[in-house]
């Protein structure tokens, strides 16, 4: 599928990907900040660099210190909010700071697997989509309650109606885009309405989307799970409203 809203022609010697930037939110995830930034830098993607960008979005729980206490590494940049902004306003600090082709979306909390970037790049690779999506509906599902999986599927079908093309996974974590197609969004989200967000600019600028199934394994609640009722109706209105305005 051709995209309405053209990206720059690129030169042949410019297709190739040479770097993966991971964007990584981070609030409060004090039990997993470490082993998801080695995780997530410690994936072959054959030749291809990886460069990570955590921002640490007003954590109070001892990410902070964590994350300073690592040992500095060239591609790696850790970003502080004061205060706790959201996951989309964590998103929007770190993309002046992208220096690869593709940019990736990868939550702290592991509940998804950075093993499975390979997957997502594929596609994009293969110049056959300019955004994926890691589909949680397609692979394996562990952890996650009826409750969240019906709405899921909910605010999924809400997006597959607005838009005109199948859509599995609206919430999932895993979006990978070409860093040129997320930057032309001009982002105006500040919490979990960035999946709606770049999910309606993708489908209504008619970019080339696909999905993939990625694996996941589920925290309970107790553990750090911060997305609520209440967010479920931010997406079916964020859906709704970037149908129909810019």
């Amino acid at each position: 599928m051709q995209s309405m809203q053209e990206i720059p022609e690129r030169k042949k010697d410019e297709q190739k990907i040479r770097k993966l930037s991971i964007i990584m939110p981070a609030y409060n995830e004090n039990s997993t900040i470490e082993e998801a930034v080695q995780r997530s830098l410690s994936v072959d993607l054959q030749g291809i660099e990886l460069e990570l960008i955590v921002v640490d979005d007003g954590s109070t729980d001892g990410t902070t210190r964590i994350l300073q206490s690592l040992e500095p590494r060239e591609n790696m940049t850790i970003l502080h909010h004061e205060k706790n902004k959201g996951k989309g306003a964590a998103v929007r600090t770190a993309l002046p700071y992208v220096t690869g082709e593709v940019v990736v979306i990868e939550d702290a909390d592991l509940e998804l697997e950075p093993e499975s970037y390979p997957r997502l790049m594929e596609p994009i690779l293969k110049d056959e989509a300019d955004v994926v999506f890691g589909s949680r509906f397609k692979g394996n599902v562990r952890g996650m309650t009826w409750f969240s999986k019906l709405g899921n599927r909910v605010v999924s079908l809400i997006a597959s109606i607005l838009f005109l093309e199948w859509v599995s996974d609206e919430a999932t974590c895993y979006k990978m885009f070409r860093t040129e197609v997320i930057r032309s969004f001009k982002l105006k989200c500040t919490g979990f309405e960035f999946c709606p967000e770049v999910t309606a600019k993708t489908l209504k600028n008619k970019y080339r989307y696909v999905e993939v199934p990625v694996n996941y394994n589920g925290r309970p609640r107790s553990s750090g799970k911060k997305v609520r009722l209440r967010d479920g109706w931010h997406a079916i209105w964020t859906l709704v409203k970037y149908r129909f305005v810019d």
